[in-house]
């Protein structure tokens, strides 16, 4: 398989970045198209993973601190699950961090996602919050 990772960088990129985010995080709970996308955008750091023109998987990073940074929206479309680019990603999005000077990365993962976290080295803290009172999140952490 031969897919790159890169940050979207034009409005056709960021469309299909933003729908395969919507596709997956908000489309099976009937939340509308646009629910996907918040008021930070604009202060993050966008990955996403292509393979023959089509995004495959997307993530973000955002800076809670100066030495804080937060995976979110994280998603990887079912047919590509279990073939490393959640990996990869998550890699690149520590790698920035360390760049950026952070010292750890939190994150907010759905159940199930959390054996993929901890493989990474990534810890529970806590049991979080609860999306659309059923999607159970635990809080997470890694230092770097």
């Amino acid at each position: 398989m031969s897919f790159v990772i890169s940050q979207p960088d034009s409005e056709k990129e960021y469309k299909q970045y933003y729908h395969l985010r919507w596709k997956i995080l908000r489309a099976p709970w009937k939340q509308p198209e646009g629910s996907e996308i918040d008021d930070i955008e604009d202060c993050c750091f966008h990955l996403m993973t292509v393979e023959n023109n089509n995004v495959i998987a997307v993530a973000r990073l955002q800076y809670n601190s100066a030495t804080e940074a937060q995976i979110r929206y994280m998603a990887v479309a079912r047919e590509y699950e279990r073939q490393g680019i959640g990996r990869e990603l998550v890699n690149t999005l520590e790698q920035h961090a360390q760049n950026s000077s952070c010292k750890k990365i939190v994150l907010h993962a759905r159940e199930p996602a959390i054996g993929f976290y901890q493989k990474l080295g990534y810890r529970v803290i806590e049991k979080s919050y609860s999306l659309f009172n059923e999607i159970q999140h635990f809080r997470m952490i890694k230092a770097l």
